[in-house]
């Protein structure tokens, strides 16, 4: 079994561009989160490549295959192969989005929001419930970003999150960028948003960059951080404490250099609040 430390600090997300870099060079970076949906294949390159990284630095798992709030039944055999991924790599925890991804079969490879309600709180939180025990390990969710919403939701967003933690004992993957793009886009103060989450649930933070459309803002994972964004994290990490952080930049990804400058500068206000 590979044993490695309790995560904290700031990570990176793990990219397969950057494996041979990681693998020769070992740069210190205190913990890695793979994407869970890359890696399930049993004997595939990218499988052999995560065990081999796994050697050497914590990991935690983060999907998007799990899809909490479709209609659909859940997937068995897509949650085992989590499972024995997570126990094989040693993953100190597995997350993924408290979103729907598809219907009738049909996957969308988008992160769709739910409908904030009664109904469809009750649902999530039965099927949290349903997966705890499929994996035998708490859950970590995360919040999404949103450019719509839905005129049945009579729910805050925040408080739709806390109920969800509250009755399936999950955590939380609070993404700081989507609170500050959902705040734009639907006009809300992000500081309620990091009020209303209870404060012993927050797991990990992601810190990603948007794309100002004028109109609204854009979820893109490819660009550095944002201002505002930076100091919503500090007053993150002033309410729920030092929570392990995650560098996330998925699209025009640049060189792991760059990305280590950026976790430095997540460092670097993490330090400053801990100071």
């Amino acid at each position: 079994m590979i044993q490695h430390s309790t995560i904290n600090g700031v990570g990176l997300g793990l990219r397969f561009q950057h494996i041979d870099h990681i693998l020769a060079e070992r740069p210190p970076i205190p913990w890695f989160e793979a994407l869970t949906d890359n890696y399930l294949k049993q004997g595939s390159v990218q499988h052999e490549y995560l065990m081999e990284v796994a050697e050497h630095y914590p990991l935690v798992l983060h999907g998007v295959g799990m899809s909490l709030g479709s209609a659909e039944a859940l997937n068995i055999e897509y949650l085992t192969k989590v499972k024995v991924l997570a126990q094989q790599i040693n993953a100190q925890w597995i997350s993924d989005h408290l979103c729907w991804t598809g219907a009738q079969g049909l996957i969308t490879h988008d992160l769709l929001p739910l409908p904030y309600n009664q109904e469809t709180l009750k649902y999530v939180i039965n099927r949290i419930k349903q997966i705890q025990n499929i994996l035998e390990q708490t859950l970590v969710i995360e919040n999404v970003s949103s450019y719509l919403q839905y005129k049945n939701s009579d729910i805050s967003e925040w408080d739709f999150i806390a109920a969800v933690v509250k009755e399936s004992e999950c955590k939380v993957l609070l993404d700081i960028n989507n609170i500050y793009v959902n705040s734009y886009n639907h006009e809300f103060d992000p500081l309620k948003y990091l009020n209303a989450v209870p404060i012993d649930s927050v797991q990990q933070m992601h810190l990603a960059g948007f794309e100002d459309k004028g109109t609204h803002l854009l979820d893109t994972h490819g660009q550095a951080i944002h201002p505002p964004v930076w100091g919503l994290y500090a007053k993150a990490l002033q309410r729920f404490g030092a929570v392990p952080t995650l560098i996330e930049w998925d699209n025009n990804l640049p060189s792991l250099e760059r990305l280590m400058q950026e976790r430095d500068t997540a460092q670097q206000v993490f330090n400053c609040v801990f100071s």
